[in-house]
């Protein structure tokens, strides 16, 4: 009986290594988020709208998440180019919703009445990402944020995005 016991144990641990390197391998290598985001400025109460594109990847599981985007934001004669780069610490609400909370820098290129002007900039978000299925093929994200503009003028403004996520595996 002892022998039974033994192979019984071994073929456990057999099975159990390999379903974990399954799921390793369902992982996506990265997320793409495509949507559009709105931005209202705190001091002057402009508003501003325009497409969104980011590239997600996980470093280290359950601990970050580095995710690069641009935003072109557009208002009556001014044009604003956010590239971003934000460290976020994710957390696993349930199978299909994740939260993250995220800071990190900005680069800020904005065209207005003629003038260019280039500056740096902080950005803190909330990361809700929602999930129809458990596989996390496609799915939806909301992105409420704030902007410190180091520039001239120290604009500061809150903002939200949102659309769809895509797994690439």
């Amino acid at each position: 009986m002892e022998n039974l016991d033994i192979i019984l144990l071994v073929a456990g641990l057999l099975c159990a290594v390999n379903a974990s390197a399954q799921s390793v391998d369902k992982e996506p290598v990265a997320i793409v988020e495509v949507g559009g985001a709105a931005g209202w400025d705190v001091k002057g109460g402009g508003s501003s709208f325009g497409p969104d594109l980011a590239v997600e990847v996980t470093p280290i599981e359950k601990w970050l998440e580095l995710e690069a985007g641009a935003t072109p934001l557009f208002r009556r004669h001014s044009t604003e180019w956010d590239t971003d780069l934000l460290f976020k610490k994710p957390w696993t609400l349930s199978e299909k919703v994740e939260f993250m909370a995220g800071v990190g820098p900005e680069w800020i290129h904005t065209r207005a009445y003629g003038v260019t002007a280039n500056s740096l900039g902080g950005e803190a978000v909330l990361d809700f990402m929602f999930w129809p299925s458990a596989k996390h093929r496609f799915g939806w994200y909301l992105e409420p944020g704030y902007e410190y503009n180091f520039g001239r003028g120290h604009e500061r403004s809150v903002g939200i995005s949102g659309g769809l996520l895509i797994a690439i595996r």
